[in-house]
């Protein structure tokens, strides 16, 4: 089977529970995955996984005689069927060249053609991302009751994690708690700033060391949060994704707005504090029973913007540092 998987990191991580859930029904079914570059290393921690197919292409990026060359390429690898994740029509191309005869996904951007077992999307049975993506592992669509979702498990390897740990400058004598202060969609689902900078405070005094992880975008931010202050180690840019794995599995609880490496830290069973302002818990939730939600539900909430449109970021800002700490407290994580 060829999967082609979304483009988010969020969503990628989720796309394990269809994996999970293709593995149950088809336990001898070789299962690949057409994905960007930087997912390759996740997919590997993915035991249902058998290998990743790179795309080399941008987000957003067409590159139609590229994805003609690559699904030409995966002609000889006779697979069986394709499930196709993202919405738009090129993700359904490489399938089409590369002749699969069952190509499966849901009925937008007019692929007819490209896709043969199109599948309407029904949002009042199927509500949130994963259940939209596990509902394709089926053979028809549900009717009335959405699947049951598999929490998604990364596979972490806790042997690597003295050796991080050296080379980043950690202390391994305190107990970690991660910050994931970035959001790539905007600044509306972004938590303050100074909210994360005064629970990193409070941690740290209380006995803990804090690790703010993210992308090398936001290095100011976590530079910013982190203040130069004792025990409140800045690695935004300094890590590998598949780092991030090894050692969110070694803290003993994350705080983290709905991002992308929220689904991380929800697929490692670390104990978990995930705040939402602009999106919504309903469509994108921690998967892990291990994951507390801090969603106020404002009459402006969900507004699902980048920016709030109304200036104030109350879905936000009325989420205090002392609620946090309060539930870190609850999970056990603060001495």
């Amino acid at each position: 089977m060829l999967v082609v998987g979304p483009s988010w990191v969020g969503d990628m991580v989720m796309a394990q529970a269809l994996f999970m859930r293709l593995r149950e029904r088809r336990p001898q079914a070789a299962i690949d995955v057409l994905a960007p570059g930087w997912s390759l290393p996740i997919l590997q921690r993915m035991p249902e996984v058998r290998t990743g197919i790179e795309l080399p292409l941008g987000h957003g990026e067409f590159g139609f005689s590229v994805r003609r060359r690559i699904g030409r390429a995966l002609r000889g690898r006779r697979y069986a069927q394709a499930i196709v994740l993202p919405g738009s029509w090129k993700s359904a191309l490489v399938p089409f060249f590369a002749g699969i005869p069952r190509r499966t996904g849901y009925r937008r951007e007019f692929r007819y053609g490209l896709l043969n077992d199109l599948r309407k999307l029904d949002r009042s049975v199927l509500p949130t991302t994963v259940q939209q993506f596990l509902a394709l592992a089926a053979d028809a669509p549900p009717d009335a009751a959405p699947p049951v979702v598999p929490q998604p498990r990364l596979r972490a390897e806790p042997a690597r994690v003295p050796l991080l740990a050296a080379q980043l400058g950690l202390e391994p004598e305190r107990p970690a708690v991660a910050l994931m202060p970035g959001a790539e969609y905007g600044p509306a689902k972004r938590w303050p700033p100074e909210h994360f900078a005064e629970l990193a405070g409070r941690l740290a005094q209380a006995g803990c060391q804090v690790w703010i992880f993210g992308s090398a975008k936001e290095r100011a931010l976590g530079a910013a949060i982190a203040g130069g202050r004792q025990h409140i180690h800045d690695l935004c840019g300094r890590t590998a994704l598949v780092d991030v794995v090894d050692l969110l599995a070694a803290c003993a609880a994350a705080v983290t707005n709905d991002s992308g490496l929220m689904h991380v830290a929800a697929a490692v069973g670390v104990p978990l504090v995930a705040i939402f302002g602009s999106s919504s818990p309903a469509h994108t939730p921690p998967l892990s029973p291990a994951a507390a939600v801090l969603y106020l539900g404002l009459p402006c909430s969900p507004c699902f913007a980048r920016e709030c449109p109304l200036g104030h970021l109350n879905c936000l800002r009325q989420i205090g540092p002392e609620l946090v700490l309060a539930r870190l407290e609850q999970a056990g994580a603060v001495p």
